[in-house]
């Protein structure tokens, strides 16, 4: 049973990328959520939250696994994280989305899984000049702040509303109408008809 979302954790992660995502997620009850660390020691998130992983990317369990998301950080520019490109392959091969915002895009394109899918990032230019091995500068669409196509969700760093409607679709949280809503609230501050009713008797 696919049922656990896995958000990779490290020193430095940037802890606003996903948030919005994951309390989505949440929101159900129906999904687990677990950050999963390069090792099980404590890391401290980029506005200072102290997280413990609950298991290390060796453990990800594939046959639960509905979603692996990466977020961004200064160790993807440095290089780092070969463990996470790894384990991003194997999710991807065994059929289970990856998503990756900001540095996280870069991970996917050094996996090789950005080479021949619609895709986006920060900027263009951005992640051939990280991943000297990347082939998808023409798959990539700087028109959108995030996207998904091809079993992956890329977003950029700005994108954190966007990159949180991909996700919802890709776990089919919501019906297109109620995801459309969703948008709206977040992204434009436009209350659905149902809230705006509300509101209105409540006045």
């Amino acid at each position: 049973m696919r049922d656990t979302v896995y958000f990779l954790v490290f020193d430095g992660y940037a802890d606003w990328q996903a948030a919005l995502a994951l309390c989505e997620i949440r929101r159900p009850g129906d999904w687990r959520v677990r950050a999963v660390g390069f090792s099980m020691a404590p890391v401290t998130s980029m506005g200072g939250l102290v997280v413990q992983p609950k298991l290390t990317l060796a453990q990800l369990d594939l046959t639960r696994a509905a979603l692996l998301i990466l977020p961004g950080g200064h160790l993807w520019r440095r290089g780092e994280g070969l463990a996470a490109v790894v384990a991003a392959r194997h999710v991807h091969a065994a059929g289970t989305p990856v998503a990756g915002i900001d540095g996280g895009v870069l991970a996917l394109a050094r996996a090789g899984l950005l080479d021949h899918c619609r895709h986006t990032g920060n900027h263009p230019g951005h992640i051939g000049r990280h991943a000297p091995d990347y082939r998808g500068a023409e798959q990539y669409d700087a028109r959108v702040l995030a996207v998904s196509d091809g079993g992956t969700l890329t977003a950029s760093e700005l994108g954190s509303v966007e990159f949180a409607r991909e996700v919802i679709r890709t776990l089919d949280l919501y019906n297109a109408s109620d995801r459309e809503h969703w948008f709206r609230l977040y992204k434009r501050a436009l209350p659905p008809p149902w809230l705006a009713d509300a509101t209105a008797v409540a006045a």
